[in-house]
């Protein structure tokens, strides 16, 4: 038995359908939708072979049928057709990036709420990877007469800030001329290259000498790893509403995730794919069993990139998801690729 025409037409009905209604979609209820033109007979007997193929489920003996994994992992590579967004929905993501300031960490922020808001799923974005990323501008602000704050602006628009101690004596005169020199010594230097950067002028500052070390530490702790790249969750509660979600252990375990960066950034890694849509048992997360994760990647300039992802039942409404992660991704490139230092 292999699939035809005809069975991948009910497929895509029942599929749209529970999507629309979470509830089993029974042969009746497909025979009577435009564009079908099957009797409820037939779409039985066409349903009993999609069954046994492993892409329908019936919960009950006498209710209807609901999508597989195996369905929607079909529905999404083949049957699936981007939509258009509405002029409101573009419109209120908009709205939220236009609230942005000048810091990557308030665009990431606004783009999730953006995200959850207008798809009505959890939203996961994670700001742009430090691979790539140069520093452009070092900076120290006179905090306290013993603490200054460190500012580094990277060439992703990320703003990185830290207290650092000030040895005694050490003015503001002073601070601007060190932070001049070493904007001139550091920019376009990658994080690494600036630890070389500035180990070899340590020895030579004396009395600050204590001062850059400070610095370098800053430069470590703030620029190294994925575990300082910003990651916001927008809409945290949002798979509540859906009736998956409905039994309070699997809420549980669910937000559980959500709070851990160490389980959700995972997520993210989409490879080096513009989209990538993982369903239910592909996501090897026993929290997500009932779950879709749709990933994206934007662009920041041209070595840097981030991700962002859509957590939704495996109902989702996928063609829906990917119109506004497309949007939102050339947003967010076109916007953090346009912020000043």
């Amino acid at each position: 038995m292999k699939m035809d025409d005809r069975k991948f037409l009910i497929l895509q009905a029942i599929i749209d359908d529970y999507i629309m209604t979470a509830v089993p979609v029974g042969s009746r209820t497909i025979s009577r939708k435009s564009g079908v033109g099957f009797s409820p007979a037939t779409i039985r007997n066409e349903m009993s072979d999609l069954e046994e193929l492993g892409y329908l489920a019936q919960p009950h003996t006498s209710a209807g049928r609901i999508p597989s994994a195996k369905a929607y992992r079909l529905y999404v590579d083949r049957l699936m057709k981007m939509v258009d967004l509405s002029e409101e929905e573009t419109g209120r993501i908009r709205d939220h990036l236009n609230r942005r300031t000048a810091q990557v960490e308030e665009v990431i922020r606004q783009a999730a709420q953006a995200l959850s808001d207008v798809t009505h799923y959890t939203a996961v974005v994670a700001g742009p990877q430090m691979t790539g990323v140069s520093i452009k501008r070092v900076q120290m602000v006179p905090v306290t007469d013993t603490s200054a704050l460190l500012v580094i602006v990277t060439s992703a628009g990320l703003v990185k800030e830290r207290v650092i101690q000030v040895p005694e004596g050490v003015g503001p005169d002073q601070l601007y001329g060190l932070s001049k020199m070493l904007t001139e010594r550091l920019s376009g230097c990658s994080p690494q290259e600036a630890r070389e950067q500035l180990a070899n002028v340590t020895s030579d500052l004396g009395e600050h000498s204590g001062l850059m070390a400070g610095v370098l530490g800053a430069i470590d702790s703030q620029l190294d790893g994925d575990q300082n790249v910003p990651l916001v969750v927008g809409g945290r509660s949002n798979l509540l509403h859906y009736p998956e979600y409905s039994d309070v252990e699997k809420a549980r375990s669910f937000l559980a995730v959500l709070e851990s960066r160490e389980k959700l950034a995972p997520l993210l890694k989409g490879g080096n794919l513009e989209f990538t849509v993982r369903i239910g048992p592909e996501i090897n997360m026993p929290e997500f069993s009932d779950c879709s994760v749709v990933t994206a990647t934007y662009h920041v300039g041209e070595n840097t990139s981030g991700t962002m992802g859509i957590i939704g039942p495996t109902r989702m409404d996928y063609a829906r998801v990917v119109s506004v992660m497309n949007y939102m991704g050339r947003a967010i490139s076109d916007l953090l690729s346009g912020v000043k230092e």
